[in-house]
């Protein structure tokens, strides 16, 4: 039950972003299921039951351009590399 509520998203359960914390997953464990965790045993039932690891989101500007990066690497480095 717990799992299956987990697996639809953050989102699902009325949260702006799709991104799971302890306070957020214990918040949906206490509505599925009416018993209120502490952070430590959210992070053992994540860890210990469902088998879940920690992973964090990759932090990227918005306004990433992927071809200036490769343009810059490909032409500046090496030039700011090689020296005067």
């Amino acid at each position: 039950m717990v799992r299956a509520a987990l697996e639809q998203g953050a989102r699902a359960h009325g949260f702006e972003a799709d991104l799971w914390t302890l306070e957020r997953v214990g918040a949906v464990v206490t509505r599925a299921t009416g018993v209120v965790l502490s952070r430590s045993s959210v992070w053992r039932l994540l860890t210990g039951r469902l088998g879940w690891s920690l992973q964090r989101p990759e932090r990227r500007a918005v306004e990433r351009d992927e071809s200036e990066i490769a343009r810059w690497i490909a032409h500046e480095w090496p030039r700011i590399k090689k020296g005067p």
